[in-house]
């Protein structure tokens, strides 16, 4: 073998190696890729308890129920289905019924979902995409401002 051919085997090995290694990354991280999951999602992937993943939706109206001045329950919807949800720590000052929401925690094993922390959105115009995306997806879409400035959509009217 000359010196031009071991050059070009070690290429194509090294380049063969990589996309190996690169296939098998996003083949493990494939469900933890997504930004968030819909309640839907959820109750369709039947996703184990214990597993840590992002739920993302509207709080819907009338759930919020707090027990004392840090434990808060709620329940985040996408139009379709509804996973209640208990946080316990500081909410952000634009938490409310109606508005989009995207929590990180786990499923216990009764199906509730125990959040470690609470984004809401970022302002009264302001969804992030994929919760929007998921809105539209479910139906429950009604904007016809499309998307806003902040890399986000408008929120859907309310009726």
């Amino acid at each position: 073998m000359t010196r031009k051919q071991r050059r070009l085997v070690l290429i194509g090995s090294g380049f063969i190696v990589l996309s190996l290694a690169a296939a098998l990354v996003l083949t493990a991280l494939r469900d933890s890729i997504v930004f968030f999951n819909s309640p839907t999602d959820i109750v369709e992937k039947q996703i184990q308890a214990g597993t840590r993943i992002r739920l993302g939706g509207l709080i819907k109206p009338g759930s919020i129920e707090r027990n004392d001045a840090l434990n808060v329950r709620f329940e985040v919807t996408d139009g379709n289905k509804s996973i209640a949800v208990t946080y316990r720590g500081i909410l952000p000052d634009l938490f409310r019924e109606g508005q989009g929401v995207v929590t990180e925690g786990a499923l216990d094993p009764a199906g509730h979902f125990k959040a470690d922390s609470v984004l809401a959105k970022h302002d009264e115009n302001y969804l992030p995409r994929e919760v929007a995306d998921s809105l539209k997806k479910q139906g429950h879409w009604k904007d016809e401002s499309g998307y806003g400035k902040t890399g986000g959509v408008a929120a859907p009217q309310k009726k």
